[in-house]
Parts: structure tokens; C-alpha cells; sequence
């Protein structure tokens, strides 16, 4: 009995020690189970920048096209062969110079006629003034009738109108000789000749010869809304505006070195564009403009004192609303909304909801919302960026 009781008792505490160990697995793998608590989430990270004031001008562009000051059609004002052309294309030309010739063979022999005729009116106008000059006393004296004397002043009369006409006809057949001689009849710069050696020319021809551009002062004409001449024709009745400054941006960028002015205005309004025609006058003295180029026309005409510039990428617009992300204190982003007035090429004015030395978010727009926080970092580019003129 004792042998059986001390073979029964180890196997007891076998069971008890595997009961506990079960146990205690089982707490630990409950305990691993529970889930850890998550760490907190990292501000994310925003570039920002201060905004400052500075003065900055307000200036307005439109496209122009270059044209003369004068632009002279040359054409052919009688009919003929053209038998020379007297000048170098693109050259400078001088008035009265002659640029084209047409045979004067014909014109020269209307000419010789018409001077024959003349002579033959101008002889017959002497003998009626003769024969009406012996009339004359004898008529005083009642030697000859009433009726002799009328006639030979009739004779007289029409011998005259006869000379005077055939005088007239001289003085067309020397001018029709002088058209054969085409001339410049201004300074500038000729054109490309459209005509040939040997062409038949006529006053009824389509096509022009050629056309002759003055060219210093050169004209600039753009195209101004009814609200732009609005706005300008009150700066001008306040004075503000009078001889307004403007500059000529060429195609490739550089700006035309000497200023200009407003010149004259069409008398109405286009009721095609709705717009006014202006043309703006520019110095041109070695001839660098030329008609037919395009440029603009930049008028500066304000400058904004203590502007508010930022970049466009930090403005966001929610319909019709613009915001701007503020970044204040404890580094708390504040969603501000705000009036943006101006461009100045990538730039803002922001008129209204901004105050000088706020700190704004220019990248990360997209990560921040109100009252979040962030971990702002200077914003590089704009630092070196330097404005550009505003564009009204």
C-alpha cells in the first residue's frame, strides 16, 4: 500500500505543474495579443514665406503691330511701257527722287502737238486782237457799223477762249510727259518693286508699283477696350496721366531703348471688336522698326506703394473664394481668405487679408487644413525671385 501510494504521487504533480504551465502560456499569448498604442502623427512639412511690402509699378500690355508714320502707294497715272526702275529696293529713298520711268515717246509728241496747236490759237488770237484794235477808233468815229465792231470783239473773244484752251492742253501734255517720271513723294523706305521691265502700266491697274513708309517716328497701333479708355480718360482730365510714358517690347524680349507716346485715336469705336484703334508714336532714326512687325506696348500707370506680393501657387480658389494658408503661432496654420488684385508675372497683389511680415504656405498647400500644425522650412526660389512690373 505505501508502494502504491508513493507510485501515484509523482503523476499527481506532474499534472499540477502542466496544468500550471498551460496556464500561464495561455495568459502570455492573451498578453501578446493586445495591440500597441500608435505613435503620434509628424507635422508635415511646408515650405513658407514671409510676405514684405514693396513698390511696385502697375503697368497695362496690349499687341501692337508696327506701320509707317506715312505710308505712300506709288502708282503709274498714265499708260504706258515701263522701261526703267531707278532705285535699289529696301533703300532709303529721298522726295522727288525718281524710282520708275515709263517711255515718254508718246507723251513727248502730245507735247510737240500741243504746242503747234497753240501757236496756231495764239496767232489767230493776234490777228482778232489786230483787226479789233483798227475797229475800234473808226467805230468811236461812226466810220464803221455798230455791228463790225461787235463782231470783231466776238472774234477777239473766241480767238482767246481758243488759245487759252489750247493752253490748257499744253499744260496736260507736259504733266502727262512729267507721270512718266514716277517719284517718291516722301522720304522713307521703298518697297519691293511690284512691276517688271517691259510691263504694260496703267492708272486702272490693281497693283500698285510700290509703296514708300515713312518711317521716324514710326507708328505703333493697338487696340484699347472701351473700359481701358474709360479709366484713361479720366486720369487725363485729372491730370495724372498726361504724356504717359510707354515702352516697346520687341519679339525677342529686349526693350526698344528709345520711349514713346500716344498719338491719335480712331474717332470711333470698332463695332466688330468692340475696341478703339490707338496709335502710339516712337522715335525711329536709324530705322530698327520696320512696318509690318508685331511688339507690345507696355504703359506703366501707377506704382503701388507697399504691395503685398506672393506667389500664385500659394492662393487657393474655392469657388470664387481665395485663400491663403497662414502659418502663426506655435506654427498653427490659419486659413485666411483674401482679395487678390493685380498679376505680376507668377506673383499676386493681394489687396486685402494680408499684413506685412505674416508668414505664408507657398509648398504643401495641399497638406495643410485649418488649425493644423506643421513644420515649416524657409521657402528658397521666391527668396532670389525679384518682381516683375505689375500688368493691370
Amino acid at each position: 500500500m505505501k508502494l502504491r501510494g508513493l507510485s501515484r504521487s509523482p503523476s499527481a504533480l506532474s499534472l499540477k505543474r502542466i496544468s500550471i504551465g498551460f496556464s500561464c502560456l495561455v495568459v502570455a499569448l492573451f498578453a501578446g495579443c493586445e495591440k500597441a498604442a500608435p505613435p503620434a502623427p509628424t507635422p508635415p512639412l511646408v515650405e513658407v514665406l514671409s510676405v514684405e511690402g514693396r513698390d511696385v509699378p502697375i503697368y497695362r500690355e496690349w499687341v501692337g503691330s508696327i506701320d509707317g508714320d506715312i505710308n505712300a502707294t506709288i502708282r503709274p497715272q498714265v499708260t504706258g511701257y515701263l522701261i526703267k526702275q531707278n532705285y535699289r529696293e529696301g533703300d532709303v529713298v529721298k522726295k522727288g527722287q525718281v524710282l520708275f520711268e515709263i517711255d515718254p515717246r508718246t507723251f513727248q509728241a502730245a507735247v510737240d502737238q500741243a504746242k503747234a496747236a497753240r501757236s496756231q490759237q495764239l496767232a489767230n488770237h493776234a490777228t482778232a486782237a489786230a483787226n479789233l484794235a483798227r475797229i475800234r477808233p473808226l467805230a468811236e468815229k461812226n466810220a464803221v457799223s455798230r455791228k463790225d465792231l461787235d463782231d470783231a470783239i466776238g472774234s477777239e473773244l473766241s480767238a482767246r477762249a481758243l488759245l487759252d484752251q489750247a493752253t490748257a492742253a499744253l499744260d496736260t501734255a507736259r504733266l502727262n510727259l512729267e507721270f512718266t517720271r514716277i517719284v517718291s513723294p516722301i522720304n522713307g523706305i521703298a518697297g519691293i518693286a511690284k512691276a517688271q521691265i517691259g510691263d504694260l502700266l496703267s492708272p486702272t491697274a490693281q497693283t500698285e508699283l510700290t509703296t514708300v513708309s515713312s518711317v521716324d517716328p514710326i507708328k505703333v497701333y493697338i487696340n484699347i477696350s472701351e473700359r481701358e479708355y474709360l479709366q484713361f480718360n479720366q486720369g487725363e482730365q485729372a491730370g495724372t496721366r498726361k504724356d504717359l510714358p510707354l515702352e516697346l517690347i520687341l519679339v525677342d524680349g529686349s526693350t526698344y531703348p528709345k520711349p514713346g507716346k500716344f498719338g491719335l485715336m480712331d474717332r470711333q469705336v470698332d463695332p466688330t471688336t468692340g475696341t478703339f484703334k490707338v496709335g502710339a508714336l516712337f522715335a525711329n532714326p536709324d530705322g530698327r522698326l520696320r512696318p509690318g512687325q508685331f511688339a507690345k506696348i507696355r504703359a506703366t500707370l501707377e506704382v503701388d506703394k507697399g504691395a503685398l506680393l506672393v506667389p500664385q501657387r500659394a492662393v487657393t480658389e474655392i469657388q470664387g473664394q481665395y485663400l491663403i494658408a497662414v502659418v502663426g503661432e506655435g506654427n498653427k496654420v490659419d486659413l485666411r481668405q483674401v482679395k487678390p488684385g493685380e498679376r505680376i508675372g507668377s506673383d499676386w497683389i493681394i489687396k486685402e487679408g494680408l499684413k506685412p511680415g505674416e508668414k505664408i504656405v507657398v509648398e504643401g498647400t495641399q497638406k495643410v487644413r485649418a488649425g493644423a500644425i506643421v513644420t515649416p522650412k524657409p521657402f528658397g526660389p521666391a527668396a532670389s525671385e525679384s518682381p516683375a512690373p505689375a500688368k493691370g
